[in-house]
Parts: structure tokens; sequence; C-alpha cells
């Protein structure tokens, strides 16, 4: 079991909805980014996602991409991310990171060395939104060995064919993209959401969360009154990147996680 599974089992036990947010490490530095992260919990955030900044984010809409491009500039690295974990562990040692970004970085460091430093310094999960099923082999196993979850992304497009494999070491919760497309592109739509969740759930066991197009607290307890939760990401970047304060930052996440913490 790990934080994730423990996480989703209380909420389960209270008859709530997970509320999952993103953030990118490093944006706009490590001090803000790291302070926001450790504001999180106490505005209601179950799960974090926590970016790993990247050169070539294909799956991301302007507002990520924007603030890896901050991220990077300021020196952010694989090394300074892990940092950001260890730092929030050291208050926190309960709340689920979930690292999100693509496979070179860790590639480049070797999958075995990278599974070893992402154990130690606290991470729980992986989402690597480039890698396949076919490719599971590659890091998918090995992280699970290491007691990681790696959580797989199911679309609008993943038809009853495609279904199964992504299923297949899936472990944590299934992420369900609600849009075609990228990050911040569209409004998620309960409507259409509702039949695609059933679809999936119809397949597994495992708590399926719906993240792109939620940004108002709304949103967020429309789409989770239809799913286990709901993940926001763009719209609190959006905030991170205008420099509102931390403060600000924190409350405004607060509204959006008592949004879904109400479905």
């Amino acid at each position: 079991m790990t934080r994730i599974d423990d996480t989703f089992a209380r909420l389960r036990a209270s008859g709530r909805k997970a509320f999952v947010s993103y953030i990118m490490a490093g944006d706009p530095d490590v001090a803000t980014s790291l302070a926001v992260m450790q504001g999180l919990p106490d505005a209601g955030v179950d799960i974090i996602e926590l970016g790993l900044p990247f050169t070539d984010p294909m799956a991301d809409g302007p507002t990520i991409q924007l603030a890896g491009q901050r991220a990077l500039e300021g020196g952010m690295t694989l090394d300074a991310t892990l940092q950001v974990v260890r730092d929030f562990r050291v208050g926190d040692r309960t709340t689920p990171i979930v690292l999100m970004g693509y496979y070179n970085p860790i590639y480049a460091r070797g999958v075995d060395l990278f599974l070893q430093q992402a154990v130690a310094a606290g991470i729980d999960g992986l989402i690597v939104v480039d890698l396949p099923p076919e490719e599971d082999a590659e890091l998918c196993l090995p992280a699970q060995a290491a007691g990681l979850n790696f959580i797989r992304l199911a679309t609008p497009t993943t038809d009853a064919r495609r279904l199964p494999m992504v299923l297949r070491n899936t472990s944590g919760f299934v992420y369900y993209v609600s849009i075609t497309g990228i990050t911040g592109a569209a409004a998620a739509q309960a409507t259409d959401v509702a039949p695609e969740v059933a679809r999936i759930k119809a397949s597994t066991d495992l708590p399926v969360i719906v993240g792109f197009g939620i940004s108002t607290p709304d949103q967020a307890r429309a789409i989770a009154s239809v799913a286990d939760g709901c993940v926001v990401g763009s719209a609190i970047v959006k905030d991170i990147g205008a420099g509102l304060p931390v403060a600000q930052v924190l409350a405004n996440v607060a509204a959006l996680a008592a949004g879904a913490h109400s479905a």
C-alpha cells in the first residue's frame, strides 16, 4: 500500500471525492514553489502532482509550458526537483506526491538510479506521458517493483480495444483526460465525462480521476460528482505565473478543493 492507496481508502471510507492539484517544480523559483507545495494539504489537496520541468512538453498547453520555461530558466533540474520533494517531506510524511513529466530526464539519469532517488526523496507515483504501455518494461514495471505507483492516462480516444492495455499495469489511479488536446485548452463537461468514467470503471477497480479543462469550483464539483475526484493544474499554475501572493494562490486552491469535496 502506497500513500496514494491509503489516501483513496481513507476518502472512500468517508464518502469523499479526491482533489488533486498540479504545480510545476521551481515555478517561478524554488522558494515560491516549495511554499505553495507546503500549503497545499491545508488548502484541501489530497494528492499533489509535481511537474518535472522539460524543454519539450508535448501534452501541455501554453500555461504549463510557460511554467516549465520559467522553472528551467531559473536553473531547475531533476536533482533540484527531488530536493523540493525532500524539503516538503521534512514537514509532511503523509500527503502523496506524484511526479509528472516526460521520460527524457529519467532516461538521461538512468532508470535504476532515478527510482532509487525518487523513492528515497519521498515520491509515491509517476505519470510519464510519453511512455506507452508497449514500453512498460522500460519504466513502469521497474517503478512498481520499487514501490511506486505508475499512473496511466486514458483519453476520449482510448477505445475498447486499447483500454485493457492501458489498464494492464496501471496502479494508484487512472487519470482520465476529459478533452482531446492539450492542457488548458477547453472546459470539461460532466455530461461528456460521466459515460467515459463509467466505461473505464467497468474494467478496473482503480479510482478514476478526471483532469484537463477544470478551472472553477463549480467545474470541480461537477466533474468530481461523476468520478472519484478531479485534477486542477492550469488554473493554479496561471495564478502562480501571474505573481499572486502565495496566500492568495492557496486561497484559490482551497475554493477549488471545497468544490470537489462537496460533490
